[in-house]
């Protein structure tokens, strides 16, 4: 895997603030897993959060049923964020693209790539933003992140 993309602060900041519907594609179950921590904060940030896994289909989470795809979800989204390996992204794109005409942005987390998938995404005018994560970035953006990377919520002048 590659360094992390660069993307300039400014457009991070403007999809966080404009994005109100987020499909998190692979969320786990398990409360100590990072697609669940992450599709938990964000829906404790405001926004509309649908869950994804065709492993946990018809489950409730977040007060949200579970889709087993994303050609289930029957509302507008703004966002796709993916939390799966890089192999697994073109299907995922491919759905987004043909489902969800007024799509704004591909999110892929962490660790998860995909150049030619990603390049098809923009072709149809939809923002790509690979291997980040946004609970990071909000936290970054928004003030939340503290030295090491925690939320303290103390405010001190000692280092």
């Amino acid at each position: 895997m590659t360094s992390p993309m660069t993307y300039p602060d400014a457009q991070l900041r403007e999809i966080l603030k404009t994005t109100q519907t987020i499909a998190v594609v692979g969320v786990s179950m398990n409360p100590v897993r990072p697609s669940y921590y992450v599709a938990r904060y964000l829906g404790l940030k405001g926004y509309t959060v649908i869950p994804v896994n065709p492993g946990h289909a018809g489950k409730t989470l977040f007060d949200s049923q579970v889709k087993a795809s994303l050609s289930e979800i029957d509302q507008p989204v703004d966002m796709v964020d993916i939390f799966r390996r890089s192999e697994a992204v073109p299907p995922i794109v491919d759905e987004a693209l043909a489902h969800f005409a007024d799509l704004k942005t591909i999110w892929m987390q962490i660790g998860v790539e995909h150049a030619a998938a990603a390049a098809k995404a923009e072709a149809r005018g939809v923002t790509v933003i690979q291997n980040r994560c946004p609970k990071i970035e909000y936290q970054r953006l928004f003030g939340e992140l503290r030295m090491g990377g925690f939320a303290t919520g103390v405010i001190s002048s000692k280092l």
